[in-house]
């Protein structure tokens, strides 16, 4: 049986409420605040403990069995050497998908957990190691999340609406892990820099300007990745997820045991 998608952890809104916390302090502190990329180790170990907080809740609500353990394992090995291979050149990605579907069929808590482990995971494998890994664990985390959070549909509606957002997911991660370390990025004296003496909205403002002036091919690209094999490959996809999702059921045989000779 497929998850509820409305059957939503507490782990999973701690896990949110962090992510906001963490994407958005641009908007109200200075980056001399503490709050900065420096922060990155306390970041590290803030998510680690999440994630092991929503694989935990997902078994003791009965939502994640031993089945959904291994189909969890293996889609972050997968998603682990899909990463390397696909290294972001002209944004396209080729782990973001399984997220979608993987979140879509198994919940938001799944989700979330696959994003984070998988980014995590290949991180080690790549060398991709720095304060930048626990952003993107959470950012993907929350493609995975929110894909396990979509309304209901079925047959090509489903697979339109998952190829929707997999566009819109991927958007979304490039502005908010832009959003993280923009006050960094570049100096303090362009029309596209963080100014602490601004508001919040003509930060947003800049910020917007330098996304679309920087980073809009790469957003392009993997959103365009995550369509094009969201629908070339989603209905087999899902239907070996929907088909792994199924718990075990022991029925009692009615045939008489053999008597030992």
């Amino acid at each position: 049986m497929e998850t509820d998608a409305r059957r939503v952890p507490w782990a999973v809104g701690v896990a949110i409420v962090i992510g906001v916390v963490a994407f958005s302090w641009p908007l109200f502190l200075r980056p001399d605040s503490g709050m900065s990329a420096t922060q990155a180790p306390i970041m590290f170990a803030i998510v680690l403990p999440v994630v092991l907080a929503i694989v935990l809740s997902e078994v003791a609500g009965g939502r994640m069995d031993a089945k959904v353990l291994a189909m969890l394992g293996v889609l972050a090995a997968v998603g682990t050497i899909l990463r390397p291979l696909s290294a972001g050149t002209a944004g396209f990605e080729l782990v973001f998908f399984i997220m979608i579907l993987a979140g879509r069929v198994f919940g938001a808590g799944f989700g979330f957990t696959l994003g984070a482990i998988t980014l995590f995971t290949s991180a080690l494998i790549t060398s991709g190691v720095g304060p930048w890994l626990p952003y993107q664990m959470l950012a993907s985390g929350f493609v995975g999340l929110f894909a396990g959070l979509l309304p209901r549909a079925s047959g090509r509606a489903e697979i339109v609406l998952l190829a929707g957002y997999g566009m819109v997911s991927a958007f979304a991660y490039g502005w908010v892990m832009d959003f993280s370390f923009w006050p960094f990025g570049i100096g303090s004296d362009t029309q596209l820099s963080f100014d602490a003496a601004l508001g919040p909205l003509e930060n947003l403002h800049r910020f917007v300007l330098y996304n679309l002036a920087t980073s809009m091919g790469w957003n392009l690209g993997r959103a365009l990745t995550n369509a094009a094999l969201i629908v070339l490959l989603g209905v087999p996809l899902l239907r070996l997820f929907r088909r792994s999702a199924r718990r075990a059921q022991f029925v009692p045989s009615t045939q008489p045991a053999p008597l030992a000779e």
